[in-house]
């Protein structure tokens, strides 16, 4: 205790000067934290994936589909626990400024495939039997104050029209990381409309959920679906859950890697700027650690003085900073909502503040500490100021 207080003191001796490098050591953990949780939601998906799901697409590109007729074929091939299969919708509510994920699927096989989207029995039972039925997420939900029984309509962009839904059902997440900003309905709806206008889209879906019985058997899997349909017309590229969610991430890949070096050039500048202070503070107190050092105070005492200051003020700014990224973090994650379903500040950014503190406290102290330490009693007791 007595040792923080002789900290403190000697920290605030230039209340100012220490005021302003503790608030910019706040405003870098602050945005250092902020950065890092930017692409940890980009990595969400990714993240939140599950090793016993895979993904099956037209080889070719996403953008061609594949026909129904594929899916008993998958569901008799070794390794294969279950298959369902979802079409990339596209439509839009009201205005095009309210976008979201949305997805025709097949309901029942496709729910049965994830269970981390948490459905009351009765509201899951009502979306089965209504066709023009929905399920949407939660956060997707309170965005737009939809109810249960409530009528929405989508304009569509991929399949022209307007096309009306009925919320049968709010789906929320078994937990934090995964995604309720989305919105599912019957590919039997969409697929009895195109019949209709669109004869040669009928029948056709956009990718293939197979459920693996056994994970470690992904690779095997993935190669018997893709040589089933290899010269067919419409040959598959099967990977992981995961490997599919990144091959998206990929095509941003340049920003993600701009944003993580922003992040860690924030931190050296102010690893500069907290340097600068300290050396300024060594510089005005030489003629006071040569003091010491006639008093008989020993090299590691003046070192843990500077360092000690130098460790106060940094963990001052760090703890601060760290505080304040919850409150803004969640801001953001409001107002960002419609590109980051999932937005949190993940424990790893903590420890990463913390580390990044001790750090930079350690890297300010070594020049002045090596000053002081080095410098003569007499040459000290000679210096003003």
């Amino acid at each position: 205790m007595v040792l923080l207080k002789l900290l403190s003191r000697n920290a605030f001796r230039h209340p100012l000067r220490t005021l302003l490098t503790i608030f910019g050591i706040t405003v870098a953990i602050l945005a250092f934290g902020l950065l890092q949780t930017v692409v940890s939601a980009w990595y969400a998906g990714a993240n939140a994936s599950s090793s016993t799901r895979l993904i099956s697409r037209n080889a070719i590109s996403l953008i061609f589909s594949l026909p129904i007729a594929y899916q008993e074929r998958i569901r008799h091939i070794e390794g294969v626990s279950a298959v369902s299969y979802a079409n990339w919708f596209g439509g839009v509510y009201v205005t095009e400024k309210n976008f979201f994920p949305n997805f025709a699927i097949e309901p029942k096989s496709y729910l049965d495939l994830y269970p981390e989207f948490v459905l009351p029995p009765e509201e899951k039972r009502a979306f089965l039997l209504d066709r023009k039925g929905c399920v949407v997420g939660k956060k997707l939900a309170e965005r737009f104050g939809w109810q249960v029984g409530d009528s929405v309509p989508l304009k569509g962009t991929i399949y022209p029209g307007t096309w009306e839904f009925v919320v049968r059902g709010i789906y929320t997440g078994v937990d934090k990381a995964t995604d309720e900003s989305q919105f599912f309905f019957h590919w039997d709806y969409l697929n009895e409309s195109l019949k209709k206008s669109a004869a040669r889209r009928a029948n056709q879906i956009g990718v293939y959920v197979i459920g693996l019985k056994n994970p470690q058997a992904a690779a095997e899997v993935s190669l018997a679906v893709d040589t089933a349909f290899r010269n067919s017309l419409a040959e598959t590229l099967t990977e992981t859950e995961k490997a599919f969610q990144l091959s998206f991430i990929s095509m941003t890949e340049a920003i993600v890697v701009a944003i993580r070096i922003v992040s860690f050039v924030v931190i050296i500048i102010i690893m500069v700027v907290v340097a600068n202070t300290m050396a300024m503070t060594a510089r005005e107190r030489i003629g006071e650690y040569a003091i010491f050092k006639a008093m008989g105070f020993q090299a590691h005492h003046i070192a843990g003085i500077i360092f000690g200051e130098s460790l106060f003020i940094t963990t001052m700014g760090g703890c601060l900073g760290i505080l304040l990224t919850f409150p803004v973090a969640k801001k953001f994650g409001e107002v960002m909502g419609n590109f980051f379903p999932v937005f949190q500040v993940d424990p790893l950014t903590l420890q990463l503040d913390l580390v990044f503190c001790l750090i930079v406290g350690i890297v300010a102290g070594i020049f002045p500490t090596w000053r002081a330490v080095h410098i003569k009693i007499a040459d000290g007791l000679r210096r003003v100021g």
